[in-house]
């Protein structure tokens, strides 16, 4: 895949920069990017790719993109005024970023042997390309040393569910990576070995205990031919963090914290939110920093709230309720009410129902079952290295659209 073109632009669309790689668009085309911007966020979307005719824009917004983890390991901030003080060391990087829109160096830490920055001046640090640049293995310098060898290993995966307003599952899967923190002297050579369905099919393995990757995504230094031929990812690995590769698994997934909610109207007066949360997960888990966004009327206000763990906390100018769990064991279950005035009841009859959003992340426990069958590493001086794994599943869209009303009751019931 190749670029066009790269801009820059500030909050107000404004261009600040932007380098024509292949002059094969007009550049007044980029007039366009920010109305299309502004009709997404008007209908709720979050899509990276946006068209307008034979054109097509990357989002930066909505889609990472490596250009500007470049630019922040670089600014450390990315703002306008960042961008505006050192336009000379962007351009510099534009150009080493892309080759005639082909994405070239990408590592910062490649790029920062040879292109420094001081004040708002650019520095030429060599005479001479680096190796890294010219040899085989760009992303990797030579003459690495360190004094205890290890490889840190996260495996991660993020789960993404939609539950409708009758509490079904309508659509999930998981998005998952692995990423790597290096220290290793030398180059060393590294096999990663999974419990991947179509290796175990290779082998005459029982595919019990094995998961089927889709849409699998990997890092530059992977090499590819040998993955496709029997499934081996075998890599000399960049310094310090990186993300080895991505994959996605379609499945049906359970939700692991399951939501009830339930509204009862106090006629012309007030409203109450039950809202029910239960760790569908094993007792032996516990997942971390839950935070449960319900959606509130507009206009509510006088906010009351009772919850059987952690606390809620009303955030008006998102309409929301925050409850927030620091731990959640796994087949717990817990309560929040939230009791609000309203201006008049029926006004909200027919105002929409937002779903409730749910965040959380859970050490040690992956729902699709994948493992870390080996790590092995060779380097020709002999080393020995310790890899060490750590799994975390996290939410991803998770978006619960369950509501039921209750009756409504007067407001002499209520007080009573």
């Amino acid at each position: 895949m190749s670029a066009s073109a790269v801009f820059v632009l500030d909050l107000k669309g404004k261009v600040l920069i932007c380098r024509n790689y292949k002059g094969d668009v007009d550049m007044s085309e980029i007039d366009h990017f920010f109305t299309l911007l502004m009709q997404q966020e008007e209908e709720g979307l979050v899509c990276p790719v946006m068209s307008h005719g034979n054109v097509h824009f990357l989002n930066k917004r909505a889609s990472p993109v490596p250009c500007v983890q470049v630019f922040t390991e670089y600014f450390k901030e990315l703002e306008e005024e960042s961008i505006q003080d050192n336009f000379v060391v962007v351009y510099e990087l534009l150009d080493e970023l892309m080759d005639f829109g082909f994405p070239q160096t990408t590592d910062s830490k490649i790029l920062q042997e040879y292109i420094t920055q001081k004040g708002n001046k650019l520095e030429v640090a060599k005479t001479k390309v680096p190796t890294t640049v010219t040899n085989a293995v760009s992303w990797r310098s030579e003459g690495i040393k360190y004094k205890k060898n290890e490889v840190f290993i996260d495996v991660i995966e993020s789960i993404n569910v939609l539950v409708n307003a009758n509490g079904s599952v309508m659509s999930s899967d998981i998005v998952g990576s692995i990423k790597l923190k290096t220290m290793l002297s030398g180059m060393p050579e590294l096999r990663l070995g999974l419990n991947d369905r179509m290796l175990f099919a290779l082998t005459g393995r029982d595919k019990g205990k094995s998961v089927a990757m889709e849409d699998v995504k990997f890092h530059q230094c992977v090499r590819l031919s040998r993955f496709e031929s029997d499934r081996t990812i075998s890599f000399i690995p960049p310094d310090g963090e990186s993300e080895l590769m991505s994959y996605r698994i379609n499945t049906h997934v359970k939700p692991l914290i399951w939501i009830e909610s339930v509204i009862e109207k106090f006629s012309h007066s007030r409203v109450e939110i039950m809202v029910k949360a239960k760790g569908q997960f094993k007792k032996q888990s516990v997942a971390n920093n839950v935070e449960i966004h319900v959606p509130v009327p507009s206009d509510a206000d006088s906010p009351k709230f009772k919850a059987s763990t952690g606390h809620a906390k009303y955030v008006p100018e998102k309409n929301l309720v925050v409850w927030s769990i620091k731990s959640f064991p796994g087949g717990k279950e817990f309560l929040m009410r939230a009791h609000f005035g309203l201006p008049s009841v029926e006004n909200h009859e027919l105002e929409g129902r937002p779903p409730i959003t749910v965040k959380f992340e859970i050490p040690y426990f992956t729902v699709s079952g994948i493992q870390v069958r080996y790590m092995k590493i060779i380097e020709k001086s002999g080393y020995q290295a310790l890899p060490w794994v750590r799994y975390i599943t996290q939410s991803g869209v998770w978006r619960v659209c369950c509501w039921t009303t209750a009756l409504t009751r007067t407001s002499r019931t209520a007080a009573a």
